[in-house]
């Protein structure tokens, strides 16, 4: 079991920063996928970003070369980076993980999900 708590969020104007955190239980934690999702609304959720357990990260093209997802696998973390907001980031957003290797894409797919933190961007 993997348990996720994400933290971070908050109120920004847009162009602004934030960076959101992901505390992850497990001892085997270092051995998971991770991603970041995002749900605004009245829409479904999609996928922002994930990494692989190596480290190789993939992101959605709506959100690449502003959001970078990072892991710190001593610490039991996981990061996400976002600059340049947009006011259409304005979403909750949720850290998953799973077992196995590579980048998952789909949210389906992810065995434990965290409560989710509000990111809110004005214009």
């Amino acid at each position: 079991q993997v348990q996720l708590v994400e933290s971070g969020g908050g109120l920004v104007q847009a162009g602004g920063s934030l960076r959101l955190s992901c505390a992850a239980s497990g001892r085997t934690f270092s051995s998971y996928a991770v991603g970041w999702f995002r749900q605004a609304p009245g829409k479904e959720r999609e996928f922002v970003a994930a990494s692989s357990s190596s480290g190789t990260t993939g992101y959605a093209d709506s959100v690449k070369g502003r959001f970078t997802i990072s892991r710190d696998n001593a610490k039991n973390m996981v990061y996400l980076q976002m600059n340049f907001l947009k006011p259409e980031d304005t979403a909750v957003y949720y850290c998953a993980a799973r077992a196995g290797a590579g980048i998952f894409r789909n949210g389906a797919l992810y065995d434990f999900w965290g409560q989710g933190t509000q990111v809110t961007v004005s214009s």
